[in-house]
């Protein structure tokens, strides 16, 4: 009868951290960076776009001028664009985040049970842990590409024992197509490979059947995700913006402080939450091990506790300038991100959580007190960091504020031409806003492109990146954002209408922007020197609604000024 209340407790906390989505819809606040300015507005480009299901090679019309490739985005297997295409954008997001942190709590609750915690009197642990661990922050766009891995390893371990079950081999199935494997799970996939390997080791037999597990959810991830496989590794017409990123740098001194703070902190698209009471208690319960001598009955902690500190010192040193020779012969080591094992570390820091907790409750008393207020606290952790809470106390603007689509529909009246037979362009906000309205723009953020793009384009901005070392940087070293940057804004596009900022000093090369078809530009800040820049101020536009006020500006003739 407890367990049965523990169960609904869990599941109502799951609800009603989720619930401010369904009732605010387009009024709640989420992440911005690689969401709202990115990835939401991806699918319903790709979706409105006619293209949705264009063969491999195609690119998206609306985007970059066209030239962005269709392959850079998901496939239309992946399961998220499905919601896009059912539902409302906010509606699709929250649909979205409720089933990523139903399984999660599943798939975690499962994998404790069965291959972590074997006490059945710590099932409470189990339980609430799994809850914890589905509250998490995630990138949304990765659905359940770190918070389903418990999920998989669960049915991996399963088949490596010789349960027979169908499923196990229901969540291999489906998991590809509601997950990313260059985002999460070509990492797990090495994590079980070796595993396997580690069997063969220590002389248990070639197990078959979990090589086959293996290799059956590798293909469908091949099938999933062909267009960016084709992409890759097929399509070597011309190179492409990847090819151009700058090596990276790091000292080794820098490895060593970044290998700690991505263990104490982690990383912005996998964030643990551990910082303030899951590494704490790990630590306590590591340095308790070693004071009672225990240490040797510990060995899951401790092996998990290894992984994952090496997770973070690979992680760091990935960063490492010593690398550099190497990857500037391996082409793939430049374009391919080889650091993202640290995708891996939030489920194995809540196994580890569990564990301490449990051996800490396992020592009764005042032990097993600070086990429950450790796992208190640390659900109190996990709803403090609620996007409701976090962004609306930021101050950033909801998903219909940020969007503002009555301004942009305005916007779009006022200039009285179809939207295809001209380009568009953004300065001091995102260009995913005016994509999301349905305007066709010179710039935009894609993870890969023709270089011969980014060079055209780097016209327009080539004396404001000459002021900015940081923004050359930025812009040449990496470029998957082809904004029209400003020094005097820097790396800020958030300029809401509260604003009191200009931009005094503005250097374009407005007739690069014309030439490439670019009629007008969306500023969120006046623009002094327009004139200078043969731009002519159209009209300013305001919307209750809105997060920002749009000065419309007009590129003049390529012989004025």
């Amino acid at each position: 009868m407890i367990e049965r209340k523990q169960e609904l407790l869990a599941i109502a906390l799951i609800l009603i951290f989720t619930a401010p989505l369904f009732i605010l819809g387009g009024n709640s606040h989420i992440r911005i960076h690689d969401n709202l300015d990115s990835n939401m507005t991806w699918y319903r480009v790709l979706l409105d776009s006619g293209n949705y299901l264009a063969k491999t090679g195609s690119n998206i019309p609306q985007m970059l001028d066209g030239v962005a490739p269709r392959d850079a985005f998901d496939s239309q297997f992946v399961g998220i664009v499905w919601l896009y295409a059912i539902f409302p954008t906010p509606l699709a997001f929250a649909v979205s985040q409720l089933i990523t942190r139903i399984f999660a709590f599943i798939g975690m609750r499962l994998w404790l049970r069965d291959y972590i915690i074997k006490d059945p009197s710590k099932k409470y642990i189990t339980l609430f842990v799994a809850v914890a661990f589905a509250l998490t922050p995630f990138w949304p766009s990765g659905m359940l590409s770190t918070l389903g891995m418990p999920l998989a390893l669960w049915a991996f371990l399963n088949i490596r024992k010789g349960k027979r079950s169908i499923w196990n081999w229901l969540i291999l199935t489906l998991l590809p197509f509601y997950s990313s494997l260059i985002l999460g799970f070509c990492f797990l996939l090495f994590l079980v490979a070796c595993i396997w390997v580690y069997d063969i080791v220590k002389k248990r037999g070639w197990n078959w059947r979990f090589f086959g597990s293996i290799a059956y959810m590798s293909a469908i991830y091949c099938v999933v995700n062909y267009r960016f496989i084709s992409q890759m590794f097929f399509q070597t017409n011309e190179p492409d913006s990847r090819s151009a990123f700058n090596l990276p740098n790091n000292s080794f001194l820098g490895s060593i402080r970044l290998t700690f703070k991505n263990f104490t902190i982690g990383h912005t698209h996998d964030q643990p939450l551990a910082t303030y009471v899951i590494l704490p208690v790990i630590l306590l319960a590591f340095i308790v091990m070693l004071v009672k001598k225990d240490w040797r009955a510990q060995k899951p902690f401790l092996w998990l506790l290894a992984l994952n500190f090496s997770l973070s010192i690979w992680y760091a040193f990935w960063w490492w300038g010593a690398w550099n020779p190497i990857k500037e012969q391996i082409s793939i080591m430049r374009s391919f991100n080889f650091s993202r094992f640290h995708f891996l570390q939030p489920f194995i820091f809540y196994g580890l959580f569990a564990l301490a907790l449990v051996y800490f409750a396992s020592r009764g008393g005042w032990w097993k007190k600070l086990a429950i207020i450790g796992l208190v606290l640390q659900i109190g952790v996990v709803f403090a960091g609620n996007s409701e809470i976090l962004y609306r106390v930021a101050g950033t603007p909801s998903i219909d504020q940020f969007y503002a689509r009555n301004q942009f529909q305005d916007i779009k009246a006022y200039i009285g031409k179809p939207q295809k037979d001209y380009r568009v362009a953004s300065i001091g906000i995102h260009p995913s806003i005016s994509q999301e309205n349905g305007f066709y723009t010179l710039d935009g953020y894609v993870n890969s492109y023709p270089l011969s793009y980014k060079e055209k384009f780097r016209e327009i901005i080539a004396k404001e990146l000459d002021k900015s070392p940081l923004l050359k940087d930025y812009y040449d070293g990496w470029g998957n954002r082809v904004y029209i940057f400003s020094a005097e804004l820097g790396k800020n596009y958030l300029f809401d209408k509260n604003s009191t900022k200009h931009i005094k000093h503005l250097e374009l090369d407005t007739k690069a922007f014309k030439e490439m078809g670019g009629e007008y530009i969306f500023s969120a800040v006046p623009i002094d020197n327009a004139s200078e820049n043969n731009l002519h101020l159209e009209k300013t536009f305001e919307d209750e609604q809105s997060a920002w006020k749009i000065y419309l500006y007009k590129v003049g003739d390529l012989n004025a000024g």
